[in-house]
């Protein structure tokens, strides 16, 4: 059976008390009940946030590979270990709570740090109004999520939801074609709306981890 890497991100503040930390952590557990020989690389941007753009990260990422100096290549050393990760993924395992209706400041300063012409997207103003090509491709990305207030999916709250679109319009420069969202809601409200959304999202959870793993083993 061919062996699959899960890159596992996890962005929210909070450790011990993080819902989206327990659903990505029964995801990834769940994945390996079915396929144990799997590789898994863990990366922990909530507690080690990654740094922000700069202007001399930005001169760095768009000058020539071959005419960057050392401190260029130094200055993006982090960024290329972060697509050095997502090039060895079959899946994506995002942690990813609502802070403010929008991802944390962390896991965009990921995005930000991945989003790299000549590693993850092409730029060709060639193809007209849709220049940008992404380079990876075929991976599939599982979003796992805790939002203190409630629908924000199909609900009341749609239109505040700036998160999903968020990573979705981020989707490309990490090669996924297909994106699964699980979340739980209501953290703020708590009570049994709470706890139930809380337990539906971790059988989604473990339920797709198993699922999409069975394929794969069916395939192989």
């Amino acid at each position: 059976m061919a062996k699959r890497t899960i890159l596992h991100i996890d962005s929210s503040a909070r450790v011990a008390r993080s819902h989206s930390r327990r659903l990505s952590k029964l995801f990834v557990d769940a994945w390996l009940t079915e396929r144990g020989q799997d590789d898994v690389i863990y990366r922990d941007v909530g507690t080690n946030p990654p740094p922000f753009m700069t202007q001399n990260w930005i001169a760095a990422a768009f000058t020539r590979p071959e005419a960057r100096s050392e401190a260029m290549k130094a200055t993006l050393a982090f960024s290329d270990e972060l697509i050095d990760e997502i090039e060895k993924a079959d899946v994506i395992v995002l942690g990813a709570p609502m802070y403010n209706y929008n991802m944390p400041a962390a896991l965009k300063a990921w995005f930000d740090q991945i989003a790299r012409i000549g590693r993850t997207f092409s730029f060709d103003l060639e193809r007209g109004d849709f220049p940008i090509e992404p380079i990876l491709g075929g991976k599939t990305l599982v979003v796992l999520s805790s939002r203190g207030e409630f629908g924000f999916e199909d609900g009341v709250r749609r239109h505040m939801n700036a998160l999903d679109p968020g990573i979705a319009a981020c989707a490309h420069y990490l090669g996924a074609s297909e994106i699964h969202t699980i979340s739980a809601e209501f953290e703020e409200f708590g009570g049994e709306r709470r706890a139930k959304s809380v337990e539906a999202a971790e059988a989604k959870a473990k339920a797709l981890a198993s699922s999409i793993a069975s394929v794969l083993k069916a395939a192989a």
